[in-house]
């Protein structure tokens, strides 16, 4: 509680005003300084921004490059196919076996060296004729190759009891041989080539009871791998 006879004491010292900071005066070099500072962060930005743009237009050339300067397997296509006098029983002593196939280099850029390409025909999986169809052939981009030949004699091996087996499927209704094509082939691009690669070809081919090719078969692309 308040005293009634105190006396109030007034001080002397008038309060303290707070002082308020005081911002700092800053020189023209410090000036000079910060402006330097703010170029050289956008330059730098500029550069990399520059950088960015050139590393993604080289990408997408070679890629580019890549998609057309990648080399495609040769396209193998059957034709034609006949084994004449399937019809005749004792066919067998004169035997043959008539193609047509072609080899077509699909490249836009890219030529292809075969070595000697070998065809085999195979029935059952069994061997029954083979022969050198040529010794060896520089193909240019999108060019077609044409092979036409005929096995018989010392290159077509067909016994009697083998001849019974045609004219048993014959009777049925179709034959199916497979002929199959392996070469070494090199991809050349003007002075440059590739290391060899053994290509195999295997054609499926099915012919009706005249011994000539069945529409089915006819220009059937073959599977083309290589090993």
């Amino acid at each position: 509680m308040s005293d009634p006879n105190r006396i109030p004491i007034i001080s002397a010292h008038p309060p303290e005003k707070v002082q308020k900071p005081v911002k700092p005066h800053h020189t023209p070099r410090y000036y000079v300084h910060r402006v330097k500072e703010s170029l050289a962060t956008r330059v730098s930005k500029i550069v990399c921004a520059i950088f960015l743009t050139l590393l993604l237009i080289l990408g997408i050339i070679t890629f580019i490059l890549w998609l057309s300067l990648r080399p495609h397997r040769p396209r193998v296509f059957i034709h034609d196919f006949s084994v004449p006098g399937l019809s005749q029983a004792n066919g067998f002593e004169n035997a043959e076996l008539g193609f047509n196939i072609t080899l077509r280099n699909s490249n836009q850029h890219i030529s292809i060296d075969y070595d000697a390409l070998d065809g085999s025909v195979f029935y059952k999986d069994q061997k029954i004729g083979s022969k050198s169809l040529f010794p060896g052939v520089h193909q240019d981009p999108k060019t077609t190759t044409t092979v036409t030949d005929v096995l018989s004699g010392a290159t077509l091996t067909v016994t009697s009891q083998r001849w019974m087996e045609f004219l048993g499927d014959r009777a049925a209704g179709s034959v199916t041989f497979r002929m199959e094509l392996t070469s070494a082939i090199r991809f050349k691009v003007s002075t440059w080539e590739s290391k060899r690669h053994r290509m195999h070809a295997s054609c499926t081919v099915t012919v009706g009871p005249n011994g000539n090719i069945l529409l089915a078969s006819k220009d059937k692309r073959c599977p083309v791998y290589f090993t």
